[in-house]
C-alpha cells in the first residue's frame, strides 16, 4: 500500500534524510486491515511491558507461547519499514532490525525527553520506526509524540501513519508533561502527552546496523525448536500456552488485575470452569489464576458457551477474533441465514456457580481499558460460533506457512517474503 504524503524534515547532507532533526512522517503506510490485524495479535497476546502502564507483544513471546504462526502477519511489515527507513536515510549499508513489538500504552503511561540510543546498551540502535495502529481522539486520548526541535514538531498519531526518524540526540522527544521545555508547549499541552484514556497502540521498530544485533538469527534458532515439532494440521500445534502468570499481572497504584482476565471481562464475558472436573477449582485455591492455564469455557451474563477452551489465552485469542471479523461475521449470517441455525455447542442457562473466582479488579480494568462500544452490531451467540471456526482455519493457515516459509528463512538467516516463484520452482523439483 502507497503511502499518500510524506512529511520530512529539512533536507540535509550527511548521512542522508536530512538536516539537524532527520525525521519523516509516512501518511497511510499500513493499510486499516493490516492495522486490525496487528491490533487483534496483540490485544489476544500481549503481556505486561517494559515500563509501567506499558503492554507489549514481542516476537520471541509469541514465538514461545505457541503463537510463532502470528508472525507472519509482521513479515511484510517489516520489509517494507526497512526499505523505508534505507531509502529515507540514504543508507549505504545493510540495516538489521534489533527488536520489532506491539506496544500499547494505558491509562497513565508517559515519558520524559530521550532519545532512542540513551542508555549504553541502547547504543546500537541507529533508526527508529513506529506505526501507529489506532486513532488519538477515537480510541484513546494524549499519547501524542512532542520532539524538541525540527519538523514535524509533535505527530497526532493517525492509524496506518508511521513516523521514522534517527535514534541519536538529534531527535530527543517525549510522551510526557514536556517541563523540560515549557515554552514550546501551551500550559494544558500535557494533558494531549500522557495517555489519560484508552489504549495507543503501536508497532514499533529498531534498526542497527550492527549484525551482532539482528534480532533474526536468534528468533529462528527458537522457531526451529517450538513451530516445527507439530504437523501444521494438528490442532496443538496453533493452540497458545500461556507464559507465567507474572507475565500477565497488571499492576496499578497498589492493586491490579490480570491481563487476560481484563481484556475478557472489558467485552463482557467472563471465564467459567470446564465441568469436566469440579476439583481443579477447590486444587486452586492457593494460586487461583492456575485456573487461566487449564480447561475452561466463555461466559456472557446469565450464559455459557458449550465450547471447552484449551486455556485462557486460547478463548481470548477467539474473542478477539471475533471482534476483529464481526462486521464480517454478521455479514456472512445474513447472506447464509446461519441465523436460523442451531448452534452446535448448547448455550447453558442461568450459568451461577460457574464463574471462576479469579483476583481481578475489575473496577480497574475498566479504567484502564475502557469498556469495549459495541453499538455497532449486535452480539450473536451463532456468530460466535462461527468465529470458533474462522479462527481455526486461519491459524491452521498460517501455522502452514511457517512451515513452509521456515527453512528457506533458517537458510537464509533472516525472515522475509518469499516469492511464490521460489516455492513453486521447489516444489517442481521435489516432484521430479
Amino acid at each position: 500500500m502507497a503511502c499518500s504524503t510524506t512529511t520530512t524534515s529539512p533536507a540535509g547532507g550527511g548521512g542522508g534524510g536530512g538536516g539537524d532533526h532527520p525525521r519523516a512522517l509516512l501518511r497511510v503506510f499500513l493499510s486499516p486491515e493490516t492495522c486490525k490485524e496487528l491490533e487483534f495479535v496483540h490485544r489476544s497476546c500481549g503481556a505486561v511491558g517494559y515500563r509501567p502502564s506499558v503492554l507489549s507483544t514481542s516476537l520471541p513471546h509469541l514465538a514461545a507461547t505457541g503463537c510463532g504462526h502470528l508472525l507472519l502477519p509482521f513479515v511484510p511489515v517489516r520489509e517494507r519499514l526497512r526499505d523505508a527507513v534505507e531509502s529515507f536515510f540514504s543508507c549505504q549499508f545493510d540495516l538489521f532490525i534489533e527488536f520489532t513489538g506491539l506496544i500499547s500504552w494505558c491509562k497513565g503511561a508517559s515519558i520524559g525527553w530521550h532519545s532512542d540510543d540513551n542508555k549504553p546498551y541502547l547504543r546500537q540502535r541507529a533508526f527508529t520506526a513506529v506505526c501507529y495502529l489506532n486513532d488519538h481522539g477515537k480510541d484513546y486520548k494524549g499519547g501524542i509524540l512532542q520532539f524538541q526541535g525540527g519538523d514535524p514538531s509533535s505527530i497526532v498519531p493517525v492509524a496506518g501513519d508511521v513516523v521514522i526518524y534517527t535514534a541519536d540526540n538529534r531527535n530527543v522527544h517525549c510522551v510526557d508533561e514536556c517541563l523540560a521545555c515549557p515554552s514550546m508547549l501551551p500550559t494544558n499541552y500535557s494533558k494531549f502527552l500522557q495517555v489519560t484514556e484508552g489504549e495507543r497502540l503501536t508497532l514499533t521498530l529498531w534498526f542497527t546496523r550492527d549484525s551482532a544485533y539482528d534480532e533474526d538469527p536468534k528468533l529462528l534458532t527458537f522457531l526451529s525448536q517450538t513451530s516445527m515439532s507439530c504437523e501444521p494440521d494438528d490442532q496443538n500445534s496453533y493452540i497458545p500456552m500461556p507464559a507465567s502468570d507474572n507475565m500477565y499481572w497488571f499492576s496499578y497504584d497498589q492493586s491490579g488485575f490480570d491481563i487476560r482476565c481484563a481484556r475478557v471481562h472489558v467485552l463482557g464475558f467472563s471465564f467459567h470452569n470446564s465441568g469436566e472436573d469440579s476439583t481443579s477449582v477447590l486444587l486452586a485455591e492457593d494460586d487461583p489464576l492456575e485456573l487461566l492455564g487449564k480447561h475452561l469455557r466463555l461466559g456472557r451474563g446469565d450464559e455459557v458457551f458449550g465450547k471447552i477452551f484449551w486455556n485462557s489465552l486460547h478463548a481470548l485469542q477467539v474473542l478477539q477474533f471475533y471482534y476483529w471479523k464481526a462486521s464480517e461475521l454478521a455479514a456472512r449470517r445474513e447472506q447464509t441465514a446461519i441465523g436460523s441455525r442451531t448452534v452446535s455447542h448448547p448455550i447453558i442457562q442461568h450459568s451461577r456457580g460457574t464463574e471462576l473466582p479469579l483476583p481481578c479488579n475489575y473496577t480497574l480494568a475498566r479504567t484502564i481499558f475502557g469498556s469495549y462500544n459495541n453499538a455497532e452490531f449486535a452480539f450473536e451467540w451463532n456468530d460466535f460460533q462461527l468465529a470458533v471456526a474462522m479462527w481455526e482455519n486461519y491459524s491452521e493457515e498460517l501455522k502452514r506457512k511457517l512451515t513452509t516459509f521456515l527453512p528457506y528463512w533458517l537458510s537464509n538467516e533472516t525472515i522475509f517474503v518469499v516469492d511464490p516463484s521460489e516455492l513453486q520452482v521447489c516444489s517442481k523439483g521435489t516432484k521430479q
